[in-house]
């Protein structure tokens, strides 16, 4: 399998070479590294604690890394982080949106601060197309935790972004939303060319979602390919099979270490 940490390519978006964090001598990334290429979903995945949510947060500038690169549009995050931004956006089920303000002022404040074009049409537009437009002006404190997860993929299209960062963004929805919001971002992804990393604990969602998986445990990346071939490699049947194993085994795993951290050329 070829390693695509080592496959650069003109299609490349993001590249994350040796990137490692430490919190009081706990090494919660271990020396990952990765491309992101455009227009691909890639599913970041692994157990609870497994690095995903601290990788990005890394990518988007909230967390500093303690070693490693990081470079956005062939741009170093470091000296690029409010370039980079603007062209990029995040959304998670668990994060919080100002109570005190109704769906569509949160909306404002956002365009304001992505200096979006016609923020009053492209607010109308999302709300339109996550089906909020009944809760526009309800406060966002009275909101389901379902609607507040739309609310925020709302916002995290707002400035148009080239490139996607997904934190178990379906993971509140019910199943006929959760349905239409993968295919809404699958759409986009092929209309847009957006590039998408995604993370979840549901398996069947990252077979369907995933055009690419890097598999980690305890901040290692221990698979990473087509779904199908992490599959194969693991030898099981989905990829739900492959999560238990690597969740029952840990750092014992065969895999663990397999993908050595290339060098920044």
């Amino acid at each position: 399998m070829t390693n695509p940490s080592t496959s650069k390519t003109s299609n490349t978006v993001a590249e994350v070479r040796g990137l490692k964090k430490c919190f009081n001598g706990f090494w919660a990334v271990d020396g990952i590294s990765f491309d992101i290429n455009k227009g691909e979903i890639l599913g970041l995945l692994g157990p609870n604690g497994a690095g995903k949510t601290t990788t990005i947060h890394m990518l988007l500038g909230l967390t500093t890394p303690t070693e490693g690169e990081i470079r956005v549009f062939g741009l170093d995050l470091r000296s690029h982080r409010e370039e980079i931004l603007s062209r990029v956006n995040f959304s998670s089920s668990y994060v919080s949106l100002p109570y005190s303000l109704t769906v569509r002022e949160n909306l404002r404040v956002y365009s304001r601060i992505y200096a979006v074009e016609e923020p009053v049409k492209k607010i109308e537009e999302l709300l339109k197309t996550f089906e909020i437009e009944d809760i526009r002006d309800v406060s966002t404190r009275k909101l389901s935790s379902g609607q507040i997860t739309r609310v925020c993929l709302a916002k995290a299209l707002l400035n148009d972004p080239e490139v996607l960062f997904l934190d178990e963004p379906t993971a509140s929805l019910d199943p006929y939303m959760a349905d239409k919001t993968r295919g809404l971002l699958k759409r986009i992804k092929d209309e847009k060319g957006l590039s998408i990393l995604y993370t979840s604990h549901n398996m069947r969602e990252m077979e369907e979602m995933s055009d690419r998986i890097i598999f980690i445990d305890r901040g290692r990346i221990i698979a990473t390919g087509s779904v199908k071939e992490v599959v194969g490699e693991f030898h099981r049947e989905s990829l739900e099979e492959v999560f238990l194993k690597i969740a029952q085994t840990g750092k014992d795993s065969p895999h663990a270490g397999k993908y050595p951290d290339p060098k920044l050329t």
